[in-house]
């Protein structure tokens, strides 16, 4: 593997793209870095430790997280990449319930170049809302828990510039990672995303090591070396086993049967259709946690202390909020697998260009067989995120973790570091090939490997 790193240097294209995403990456910390104009350091400063020590698992710090910390810092990167991610989910969902979305799909780059034009629109107007939001809140930090007044000088003209900062961050973001993507060495949105979770590593890794010292009275640590052996354990397992459920996928075998054009003589190979285990990735994660936001929230301001009580029992790390966790995640890897994959389509695209599943009729009988068997993997890969997504909350209430360690033995944290560093190495690996170098496994294979 390491021979693999130093042979994507010698490569001169691969060695620039490599040095330009590194460039583009470190701009991207330093929008995470600076901070909106007109905001008060030394309450900012508390702030900071409001959010860490109450935000950890909320959609707040869900929020934080992928942005990189830009949101404890209020930086002109507050918003992060959340409003484009936002804006594609919501574009990708429609185009699959509106006709004229399903169209443009379907007209190659055109299309898909509109749709992308969309996307932006819809990022921008996004950006305006939350930045608005979240300035407004700036303004009365009373809502939040904290005295200090965090903004200067509050007032229309102080939301109008955080309005414009804060857009202004995220369509830069937006930019960058779509040069990353095109001159870069891919996946620019997510290696950005990536990155901003990779940042906040330094300060799980001290508040890791904060845990097995000796308090200052002179008492035993919390944890002991024999926790430190486990916790190892359980991240590497962690770590395999999403690699290889990230990887699992079940080879449908599709025959083509011969046609003669002319003199020529088209199709008779036989090949495989890939249907993955986990294939509507982290976003069930990412819909529970958005909506089971609100539900507490709503519920406490009520009068009513029974609703009040309800709503207490739904507050993250509960025994109902993990319940209904578990099962909002069940239910979205369902919904996104019915939103996107398309059986019909699939089996109507294979009769046309003369392929058939070998066993199977062609036409509704092979949409059906898909259907049925993606149904069944669905379920493997639902069962496999809801354990990844309700391990760091297990850990940290039922152990005393802290959440900044905890997050990064399962939930969003890991899908995403492990999907996109599998991704960014085939990736690389396809130009190391390309120029006949060895990839980075030798004797194992990545999927991109032929």
């Amino acid at each position: 593997m390491l021979s693999a790193f130093t042979n994507s240097f010698k490569i001169p294209e691969l060695r620039q793209r490599i040095l330009f995403t590194f460039g583009l990456i470190f701009l991207c910390r330093l929008v995470a870095a600076v901070p909106v104009p007109g905001v008060d350091a030394v309450a900012l400063r508390a702030f900071i430790a409001s959010v860490q020590a109450q935000a950890g698992g909320t959609f707040v710090g869900m929020y934080n997280l992928f942005s990189g910390g830009a949101l404890e810092n209020f930086a002109i990167g507050a918003l992060g990449i959340m409003p484009y991610i936002s804006a594609s989910i919501i574009i990708q969902l429609m185009t699959a319930v509106v006709p004229q979305l399903e169209r443009l799909a379907r007209e190659g780059d055109t299309g898909r170049q509109k749709i992308t034009q969309y996307t932006r629109y819809l990022c921008l107007f996004l950006c305006l809302v939350q930045g608005y939001a979240l300035a407004a809140v700036m303004e009365n930090p009373a809502a939040i828990g904290i005295q200090q007044q965090i903004v200067m000088n509050p007032g229309l003209g102080f939301r109008i510039l955080a309005v414009i900062t804060m857009t202004s961050g995220t369509m830069l973001l937006m930019w960058m990672g779509e040069q990353i993507t095109e001159r870069g060495i891919g996946n620019g949105i997510s290696l950005i995303i990536t990155v901003s979770i990779i940042s906040l590593l330094p300060g799980a890794i001290q508040a890791a090591i904060n845990m097995f010292r000796p308090y200052e009275g002179g008492g035993a640590a919390q944890f002991t070396f024999f926790h430190l052996v486990a916790l190892l354990i359980m991240l590497f397992l962690v770590i395999a086993g999403t690699i290889a459920v990230t990887q699992a996928q079940r080879k449908i075998p599709v025959q083509y049967a011969k046609r003669v054009v002319g003199r020529k003589v088209y199709g008779g190979q036989s090949t495989y259709m890939p249907l993955r285990v986990n294939y509507s990735g982290v976003m069930p994660i990412i819909f529970a946690q958005a909506i089971l936001m609100f539900p507490a929230q709503i519920l406490g301001r009520v009068p009513s202390e029974a609703v009040r009580r309800f709503g207490a029992a739904l507050d993250f790390g509960t025994t109902w909020y993990n319940i209904l966790y578990a099962l909002m995640i069940m239910f979205f890897s369902y919904f996104w697998v019915a939103t996107q994959f398309k059986p019909i389509q699939i089996a109507d695209d294979l009769k046309k260009y003369g392929g058939y599943v070998p066993g199977i009729r062609p036409g509704r009988p092979t949409a059906e067989f898909l259907d049925r068997t993606m149904t069944r993997l669905t379920l493997a890969g639902a069962v496999f995120l809801t354990i990844i997504a309700v391990l760091p909350m297990l850990m940290a209430q039922q152990f005393g973790i802290p959440w900044i360690v905890a997050h990064f033995f399962g939930g969003t944290s890991i899908l995403i570091i492990v999907g996109v560093m599998l991704d960014t190495m085939r990736q690389v690996e396809s130009h190391l090939l390309t120029r006949h170098y060895d990839g980075f496994l030798k004797k194992g294979k990545l999927r991109s490997r032929k």
